[in-house]
């Protein structure tokens, strides 16, 4: 596995974010022709409106689908930080730190991970400040 950093570690699923993204936005774009033309035309408009609506609920599933994975994972990254924390400190993360800080503190190391945490709280960091302010970069490889 390669090395992770600041400028790397995002990460695209190929088949979800440009393939399947592409398929239904081109999908919903033709859908839309198809109910103006069959409008203008005046054939065929129900089953126009219905594969509108069935694009559209597909979309809507898709987009929910991720949102609710990464929410999930988001509240996992929250309880395996808080618990690394304890472990290193005897003191769980401070309730200050939002999802997003806590979520950008999971790629500092051991070392620098409590005084980070506190510099977030105290300065207020924003999530990517923290990323830019790790010197020693844990990967995280399993971020769906």
């Amino acid at each position: 596995m390669k090395s992770q950093d600041y400028k790397t570690h995002v990460r695209l699923h190929p088949l979800y974010h440009y393939v399947l993204l592409s398929l239904l936005l081109g999908t919903l774009i033709v859908s839309i022709i198809n109910l103006v033309r069959s409008i203008n035309s005046e054939d065929n408009v129900l089953q126009s409106i219905l594969l509108l609506l069935m694009v559209a609920s597909i979309s809507i599933t898709a987009i929910l689908v991720r949102l609710y994975s990464m929410k999930i994972q988001d509240r996992a990254i929250r309880a395996e930080e808080n618990l690394r924390h304890f472990v290193l400190t005897g003191k769980l993360l401070d309730p200050n730190l939002s999802n997003g800080q806590i979520i950008a503190l999971r790629f500092a190391d051991e070392k620098e991970f409590p005084t980070l945490s506190e510099r977030a709280v105290k300065e207020n960091l924003k999530p990517n400040e923290i990323k830019k302010a790790i010197v020693n970069w844990k990967a995280d490889n399993n971020r769906v």
